[in-house]
């Protein structure tokens, strides 16, 4: 945030730039054990959807890169955890088998400057976009899955509505 703020006077002042977010698909998605994670992405997400608006009369534009699963050490060894306390084991067990459905093979960080170097060469970027084949599948079933619920109880939403 302090880099964006620093870079905004300069950006507006001339006209134009892009601003690119490093989120996640864990900014638009949650999976279990990893909640402080997705709320600092969730963050960020708020702060540059609600940014691109702001600056969007200067020129400036605004995108979230969300990659998905990358050959990276982000789960590994230079990773910070608690200790796993053993009333969360089968969980812990579910969830690593569950995110190596999700995620497949993993994809190649330096495969990703191609895609980059695309979306800031584009005159209209999008406000988000994906790295990896697999964030696009993740968000559907989960927008489709909020859809649902937020449809499902609508007549709640109008009942509060007085």
């Amino acid at each position: 945030m302090w880099v964006t703020q620093a870079a905004l006077p300069f950006l507006r002042e001339q006209g134009s730039g892009h601003i690119l977010q490093v989120s996640s698909i864990g900014g638009i998605s949650a999976f279990p054990l990893v909640g402080a994670y997705h709320a600092s992405k969730w963050a960020l997400e708020g702060f540059s959807q609600a940014l691109s608006q702001e600056v969007a009369g200067f020129g400036v534009h605004v995108t979230l890169i969300e990659p998905g699963g990358f050959s990276t050490d982000w789960g590994g060894s230079s990773a910070r955890r608690s200790e796993e306390l053993p009333a969360y084991a089968e969980l812990h067990a579910q969830t690593a088998e569950a995110r190596k459905k999700r995620v497949g093979t993993p994809g190649d960080p330096t495969a990703s400057a191609a895609a980059v170097l695309a979306i800031v060469d584009a005159e209209e970027p999008p406000l988000r976009a994906f790295l990896g084949s697999a964030p696009l599948g993740i968000a559907k079933a989960d927008y489709e899955s909020r859809l649902a619920s937020w449809e499902q109880w609508q007549h709640n939403a109008e009942l509060a509505q007085g």
